[in-house]
């Protein structure tokens, strides 16, 4: 069990209230008369979800996006976000409340409020609470799988980990892929349109093999992931190869953001999405290449310590 995991177990035995969910999910769904609320937090750390020579107004960006993508994993039409700020240098703090703007003005959110603090540390985190309102009822949860249901993913893997290896050589590479690493897009037309048709919905943000573990553990299900069927954009295949390596670090490394979900094999979807996979009985995930069983990865994805 990792440092993380281990703490959240402790939270789970206080976050008692229904709307919590018992913490199996990103966000606390909470029933007021006829509206429902999705309510989100993430954090950001330097050195851990961005590179201390990154772009401030990237920072911000991607701050709201990764809370943004946890409403669109509901089905959420956001309200608004509350900024959690660590001071510093000046001309850092004012690029990164410029990219703030721009971000909010791209999703259309207000900023309705937050905090600030300072350290005497020389790195820095960062926080945002986003606030939606549910689309459809019930609102997608993790846990919702069924067996005989196809899994599915929206978009392609593995272009934030080609972008992050690019940012850290300091190229400017692809334009596709240090975009998917620095400024990642939250699906919420996506969410908000599948969210009647799914039985289980998440974002992939720590790898697809961890994010498929976590939905099949809520489910109590096991998941069947066809690793040949994992969609890879052209850049990237270009930049890292197609072998079964490539995939399986494409799948284990995260910060995707695209939307990972079950429905039923008779279902039409309403946006363009791979099937990947399958949902049976029995429990965890297991990997297949062209229909024969192989090993998992020694890490299925991101987990801190």
């Amino acid at each position: 069990m990792t440092a993380e995991s281990a703490f959240i177990e402790m939270m789970r035995a206080i976050a008692r209230d229904p709307a919590a969910r018992g913490l199996m999910d990103d966000t606390a769904v909470i029933d007021l008369g006829s509206e429902t609320l999705i309510l989100t937090h993430d954090m950001m750390a330097e050195d851990v979800h961005w590179l201390p020579k990154a772009d401030p107004a990237d920072v911000a960006w991607k701050l709201v996006s990764v809370n943004l993508s946890d409403l669109a994993a509901k089905g959420a039409r956001p309200l608004g976000v509350l900024l959690g700020f660590m001071l510093g240098v000046s001309n850092w703090d004012k690029r990164f409340a410029e990219g703030l703007q721009r971000a909010l003005a791209h999703y259309e959110v207000p900023l309705l409020g937050g905090d600030t603090v300072s350290n005497k540390g020389d790195k820095r985190a960062v926080g945002l609470t986003a606030v939606g309102a549910a689309t459809h009822l019930p609102v997608p949860s993790r846990s919702g799988a069924r067996a005989e249901d196809v899994l599915y993913v929206t978009g392609t893997l593995g272009d934030a980990l080609a972008g992050f290896e690019l940012a850290e050589a300091g190229l400017e590479g692809v334009d596709e892929l240090t975009s998917a690493y620095h400024r990642p897009v939250a699906r919420l037309s996506e969410g908000q349109a599948l969210a009647a048709i799914v039985t289980a919905m998440m974002d992939v943000s720590d790898g697809l093999l961890l994010d498929a573990e976590r939905m099949a553990a809520a489910s109590k299900v096991e998941i069947r992931i066809n690793i040949d069927a994992i969609p890879l954009s052209a850049a990237y295949r270009a930049m890292r190869g197609d072998s079964l390596d490539s995939r399986l670090q494409a799948t284990s490394w995260g910060d995707d953001y695209q939307l990972l979900f079950t429905a039923p094999s008779d279902v039409t979807l309403p946006v363009p999405a791979t099937a990947i996979g399958r949902v049976i009985v029995g429990s965890g995930i297991a990997l297949f290449e062209a229909d024969l069983p192989i090993p998992l990865p020694p890490s299925l994805g991101y987990q801190h310590y």
